[in-house]
């Protein structure tokens, strides 16, 4: 009998569910945030809500590289996507929202080292003050995690639409195997 902790050909355990639900909140909280600022411009709100991005996107960084350790681990327990053209395209899909979960904090985290200010989410420490920016460092965030956020965002609500596709056209039980209803 397989662990209600771990993955199984039929769903997905509770550790996984728990780095799922717990990624798409953050990232819900994110990408408010940042609606926000672009809706409001300066604002209350919207310094309440800047002032939380960096040390969740450091939070981010960290669960995205549990979820992608403990994904290797569980990867021939997983619930299988079909031998199709559909399910090639879902594992094509989760591998790109995968790379853009993991690149647009790790370049925002680059630019942060880079920028020479110092880092200390939550009051941890993770990079000293240096006083001095290193451009090669600024350069790939500054051309890229806004665009590239703003496309996790896109797919991330294909995503959204495909659970839709499944539970509504499709009738299985994608959305039960991720939600612990099975």
């Amino acid at each position: 009998m397989a662990s209600r902790w771990t993955d199984s050909p039929q769903r997905y355990g509770l550790v996984t569910r728990l780095l799922h639900w717990s990624m798409a909140a953050l990232f819900a909280w994110q990408f408010l945030g940042m609606g926000v600022k672009l809706l409001l411009g300066r604002h209350a709100v919207t310094a309440f809500f800047v002032g939380t991005h960096k040390p969740v996107g450091t939070l981010l960084m960290l669960l995205i590289l549990l979820r992608g350790a403990w994904g290797l681990s569980q990867w021939r327990n997983r619930p299988p996507h079909p031998p199709t053209l559909v399910g090639r395209l879902a594992v094509a899909g989760h591998a790109v929202l995968y790379a853009l979960m993991f690149y647009v904090p790790a370049v925002a985290l680059l630019r942060e080292y880079g920028s020479g200010r110092g880092f200390a989410p939550w009051g941890i420490p993770l990079f000293p003050a240096t006083g001095e920016q290193v451009a090669w460092m600024l350069a790939p965030a500054n051309l890229s995690h806004g665009v590239l956020a703003w496309t996790l965002l896109a797919l991330v609500a294909g995503h959204v639409a495909m659970v839709a596709v499944h539970q509504w056209w499709w009738r299985d039980a994608t959305l039960a195997r991720m939600s612990g209803r099975l």
